[in-house]
């Protein structure tokens, strides 16, 4: 007898949404934590979103936990409001694509994703999570955007732990790594035969006059490490990967051997991929020290953009490919014609031949900039129109207003309901 194909299995183009769920919940003089959920009020509206979600079209629910809540102490474990936001979603025929960690560690881990004990931490959450679950919910994406993590926290410091350069960011991609490894192993256990795996990662790319002396080096370790934690867990780095003297000393031989031992794939590979912020010029006679002090001009590369991640993804790891995040922020104008874009892409992609099995539009409603965290000013200051309804403020907190990019997505995805094309 031959077992019912998994949903990325049946021929169709599968329409999901997103709830912009960053938690970095460290706070230092100068920089407030952030937790996407308190300053969009998810917390307290998670059912009203959910249904928001599952009345514009969606299938599938990219959706995250908060690890920091979850585990406020070491060894204590509080799932009240994820117990009821759970059944929420599901009450609403949603299937969740659960975003594990979404950048934030709990506060008592010192160090964060540097800490020596992160991998063990993240899988002790990974099966916990998991098991808890097991009978309900089976997709999962063990880390998001690593190579968001690894600028972020090691080379930009701009993040708990706060690393600078090429070091740090080997330091905090080999550590992520290790616990996506023991996450993913932890969750196939608790789950089964039945458990599903989306990688995502951010799909940085360089353009421009990369091959000037001045550039050449930079632009190929930037290249390469956009892939680098992908690489690990796949196991797919060994003495001749470009970036394996760069990981001296955060991976050994005997490590590297480990990694390639106990490699986890994707069933499904993620790419995130934003037309305005997704690609970065090099400059003739000009050097940028990028990230946050110094950065590359961005590149809007539309459309031709997406079509190179996606054929770049679905080759480099050989899974389907899903577009697990895009949009523009901006009018609505602008996202409509982005939404028409994109998805008129994706159906030309699936049509030459590449796996392309999911649409995710990110987020469902308006999200807060993360310079919120260095900033005094009010979340209002902050506000990101990228949504299919916008946030408002009124007395009664963030309204969730629909707009006409949420009549013209349930009008894409109802027609990929029935239809494999």
């Amino acid at each position: 007898m031959t077992a019912a194909p998994r949903w990325f299995e049946d021929g169709r183009l599968h329409f999901a949404l997103g709830i912009e769920d960053t938690f970095v919940p460290q706070s230092r003089k100068g920089e407030r934590a952030i937790d996407e959920y308190e300053l969009t009020e998810h917390y307290e509206r998670f059912a009203e979103d959910f249904s928001l979600a599952a009345e514009c079209g969606a299938e599938l629910l990219r959706w995250g936990v908060p690890w920091y809540r979850i585990a406020p102490e070491p060894g204590r474990w509080d799932w009240s409001w994820t117990d009821r936001a759970v059944d929420a979603l599901l009450a609403n025929g949603l299937r969740p694509i659960i975003d594990l960690l979404h950048y934030g560690t709990p506060l008592w881990l010192e160090g964060e994703f540097s800490n020596k004990d992160y991998p063990h931490h993240a899988a002790e959450f990974a099966q916990r999570f998991a098991a808890r679950y097991a009978d309900r919910i089976t997709d999962y994406t063990p880390v998001n955007e690593p190579v968001i993590h690894a600028l972020f926290s090691g080379e930009y410091g701009y993040w708990p732990p706060y690393l600078h350069g090429a070091g740090g960011f080997a330091e905090i991609a080999a550590n992520l790594a290790r616990g996506f490894v023991r996450s993913q192993q932890a969750i196939a256990h608790a789950v089964g035969q039945r458990a599903a795996f989306v990688h995502v990662d951010a799909a940085m790319s360089f353009v421009g006059d990369d091959e000037a002396p001045e550039h050449r080096e930079e632009a190929t370790r930037l290249r390469h490490q956009v892939h680098l934690v992908e690489d690990l867990v796949t196991g797919m780095v060994d003495d001749r990967h470009p970036l394996r003297r760069r990981l001296m000393p955060a991976v050994d031989d005997d490590e590297l051997e480990w990694f390639s031992s106990n490699a986890v794939h994707p069933d499904v590979m993620g790419v995130n991929y934003y037309p305005r912020h997704s690609t970065e010029l090099f400059e003739p006679g000009v050097r940028h020290a990028g990230g946050f002090a110094d950065p590359r001009p961005a590149v809007d590369r539309g459309t031709r953009g997406l079509q190179d991640a996606v054929a770049l993804y679905s080759e480099r790891y050989g899974a389907p490919v899903m577009i697990t995040e895009t949009c523009v922020t901006g009018s609505v104008t602008e996202r409509l014609r982005w939404l028409d874009e994109s998805v008129a892409l994706a159906d030309r992609i699936r049509a030459d031949g590449t796996p392309l099995v999911g649409y995710t539009w990110w987020p469902l409603f308006d999200m807060y900039e993360w310079t919120w965290r260095h900033s005094g000013r009010p979340r209002a200051d902050h506000l990101l129109t990228m949504g299919l309804y916008d946030l408002t403020e009124s007395p009664d907190g963030l309204l969730r207003v629909r707009n006409p990019v949420a009549d013209r997505y349930r009008h894409h995805a109802s027609l990929h309901r029935t239809t494999t094309n």
